[in-house]
């Protein structure tokens, strides 16, 4: 792959290409891809000029006015009318980069010459993404079938010089930021607003965000962990690799493994012990966080499957001379999906909390609260209670999104997969996760202190002393946000 640019066609990306995408990266097409896209719409223009059949959403209306004709002189506004009437979002704006991420599955989307769009069109598009002319996007709006209709149609708005963008940092008309750039509004063909607006690429960009993310709090939960099973004098023996060759899960075997690399040399995890067993949250770490450790895996897989295909409707196959209506625009894998990564994150925050309320609780040696003059000072106390508040909430946004469905459209559209919504949950879920985990590692890292002078593994340590340079050991009680704030920022520009 070219390091300026990426160029996308009907090869399979990865989410690893996508993340290269969010830093600063060039986005472009083959010309393979382009010419697909090409002999596509002339396909279409030759289609609709000899043809008086019905094709939905091409010469006839939407949803529940698929029967009514659109005379052909109207096509161009029928487009250009159905982005309008769509964009119908309301609540959050949608981060810059979960909109990236929308922009460059659209186009990869359209790349594969299956929606009948215009190449000036698509290479708009790049253009826009290029010049991180980012339109703005609401979270409301979407159902998850017919695809991402209203957060779509904002997306594409700026095609047709409406709607706001966000460009060189301002909050700007489209048509200005058009006058500025000296770009000419694009004028619609038959099929393309459709193409444009149809299709998962809201539920996809803000799962892959969440996989991206979800992958690294994964690896750090491990980390996390070790560091919080040596605060805590752990016994080694449940990562033994015999215990986990008889129950072999994937993600158990994994973070098993890891975890005894992870505390490898560790001076604190080899002295004696006076206890026989830890606490469920210290002794079944490989068995909870491989479980999420699965699960990441089999969502990661819908999600690369879901990028790699074409899901607006119809579509169409200029070799088979076919234009077919169907529902690729449908949510269902994803909604599911992202409910199960929700669920499983949680997990993550979940565990982790109840290994800082053990290391705050006064056992094994270590003060109450992990404070000097504890009464004086409270604290490692209030930590922990964000933590539980966090995780509750977590427990709440778990509720699963796909499991209900609202009929619309005059009950054209009778079932729906409210994946949308469960997009942005998820994103939800696991930002959180990341701060439940930054307050476990500010509390096993000063956990650790109170084992001096013998040391936790070398890997472990030299983490800790990366910590040590923007986190101070707490002696007496100062403003505890700030240094959980630090903790955050920690994981999140902290290499692995």
């Amino acid at each position: 792959m070219d390091k300026k640019k990426f160029n996308i066609d009907d090869s399979i990306v990865s989410l690893e290409q996508i993340n290269d995408l969010l830093n600063d990266l060039k986005i472009g097409l083959t010309d393979a891809a382009f010419n697909k896209i090409e002999n596509c719409r002339n396909y279409l223009d030759e289609k609709m000029s000899v043809s008086e059949d019905l094709y939905y959403g091409i010469n006839t209306g939407f949803g529940y006015l698929q029967n009514v004709k659109i005379d052909k002189s109207q096509l161009e506004t029928l487009q250009e009318n159905l982005i309008k009437s769509h964009a119908c979002g309301m609540g959050d704006e949608v981060p810059s980069a979960i909109v990236k991420i929308m922009m460059a599955l659209k186009i990869k989307s359209l790349s594969y010459g299956n929606s009948g769009v215009q190449k000036v069109t698509v290479q708009r598009l790049i253009d826009m993404y290029n010049n991180d002319v980012l339109p703005v996007v609401y979270t409301q709006g979407s159902l998850g079938a017919s695809g991402d209709l209203s957060p779509l149609s904002h997306m594409c708005l700026p095609l047709i010089g409406l709607g706001e963008v966000y460009f060189k940092g301002e909050k700007k008309s489209s048509v200005d930021v058009l006058t500025q750039l000296k770009w000419e509004k694009i004028s619609l063909q038959s099929k393309e607003g459709l193409a444009l607006i149809n299709g998962t690429q809201f539920m996809s960009a803000y799962g892959v965000y969440a996989l991206l993310k979800s992958k690294k709090l994964l690896k750090w939960a491990n980390i996390i962990s070790a560091i919080s099973f040596d605060g805590f004098d752990g016994v080694l023996f449940p990562f033994n690799e015999n215990i986990h060759a008889v129950r072999s899960h994937a993600g158990q075997v994994a973070v098993a493994t890891e975890m005894r690399s992870l505390l490898k040399g560790s001076e604190i995890a080899n002295q004696k012990k006076s206890q026989v067993q830890d606490p469920y949250s210290f002794r079944c770490i490989p068995q909870v966080h491989g479980a999420s450790w699965d699960a990441f895996h089999y969502v990661e897989s819908v999600f690369l499957k879901e990028i790699n295909s074409v899901t607006d409707n119809p579509n169409i196959f200029p070799e088979q001379d076919l234009i077919i209506s169907g529902g690729n625009f449908h949510g269902q894998p994803l909604a599911l999906a992202l409910d199960f990564l929700s669920i499983a994150m949680s997990e993550i925050a979940n565990i982790s909390e109840r290994r800082t309320y053990q290391l705050i609780s006064g056992l094994r040696n270590l003060p109450p609260f992990l404070v000097k003059n504890s009464g004086l000072n409270s604290g490692f106390m209030i930590p922990q209670y964000t933590a539980a508040g966090i995780v509750s909430e977590n427990k709440q946004l778990c509720t699963p999104s796909s499991v209900d469905s609202i009929p619309s459209s005059i009950n054209q559209e009778d079932h729906v997969s409210m994946g949308a919504n469960g997009a942005v949950k998820c994103k939800r879920v696991v930002d959180n996760v990341e701060k439940v985990l930054a307050i476990e590692l500010l509390t096993a890292v000063q956990a650790i202190e109170f084992r001096r002078p013998l040391k936790t593994s070398e890997q472990l340590e030299k983490i800790i002393v990366s910590y040590r340079d923007i986190i101070s050991f707490n002696d007496a009680d100062r403003i505890m946000h700030d240094d959980m704030m630090k903790s955050v920022q920690f994981l999140y520009n902290h290499p692995l």
